[in-house]
């Protein structure tokens, strides 16, 4: 899985962290699967956004979190636990369900990972994950304003690359609204290349014209800036 160093874990927390509000929509989206008495694996936790979220949302969820960068661990303020997809340190049949939030497309042994996910579930226990896939970024209002960065999609999988390559069945798949941030204005405060992996993908003048962009259009355009991932929920089949 890749890692982020301190500049990377601290932009992250500046640019990519929602409100729990504006995440309303994916509260009811997991609450299913989140029973009380569940254990939850957070798997590539970053800053912990999701394991403050849960911990609020559905306080009676037990939630572990495994985060690979030393500096995302950091950057949280709360205690995680180091490993990977790969390496998971859990014990066999330890969770109920493992949750990986914008983190299937930093997986580079997918095999290897679904062996993982299958030690670590319980029985009857599902992978739920928040992503983005190859074949599905149109909710993503980004790349209205830095339309180069789809190039950076050639580094995402698809689901069914996902689903056959961990070796677990699709059992729902759906997009998932979520505001990202109250306004346009606020937005172009808070947009930092190196927070984002698509936005990584671009050059340092791709970056400033699309933050002019942005800029521009903030300056006229009011209302909140709503994207959509997709929710992908999958199970042993």
């Amino acid at each position: 899985m890749t890692r982020y160093d301190a500049v990377e874990a601290s932009a992250y927390r500046v640019a990519r962290e929602i409100s729990f509000e504006g995440l309303a929509a994916w509260r009811e989206a997991v609450e299913p699967y989140l029973r009380p008495g569940r254990v939850v694996l957070d798997l590539g936790a970053g800053t912990g956004l999701f394991v403050r979220a849960f911990a609020q949302w559905f306080p009676e969820v037990s939630v572990v979190a495994v985060e690979p960068s030393e500096d995302m661990r950091a950057a949280s303020g709360m205690p995680m636990l180091t490993g990977d997809a790969a390496a998971i340190p859990l014990p066999d049949a330890s969770v109920d369900v493992v949750w990986m939030s914008t983190v299937v497309h930093h997986v580079r042994d997918l095999p290897a990972a679904g062996r993982e996910l299958r030690r670590v579930l319980r029985p009857g226990g599902v992978v739920v994950l928040r992503s983005l896939f190859r074949e599905r970024h149109d909710g993503i209002g980004l790349f209205r304003f830095f339309p180069e960065a789809v190039r950076g999609m050639s580094g995402f999988p698809t689901v069914a690359e996902v689903a056959d390559g961990l070796g677990f069945a699709v059992a729902r798949l759906e997009p998932v609204g979520q505001v990202t941030a109250p306004s346009l204005s606020a937005k172009a405060a808070t947009v930092r290349r190196e927070a984002d992996t698509l936005l990584r993908s671009l050059s340092v003048q791709e970056f400033e014209a699309g933050r002019e962009r942005l800029v521009a259009a903030a300056a006229v355009e009011t209302g909140p800036v709503v994207d959509h991932l997709d929710l992908l929920v999958l199970d042993a089949g």
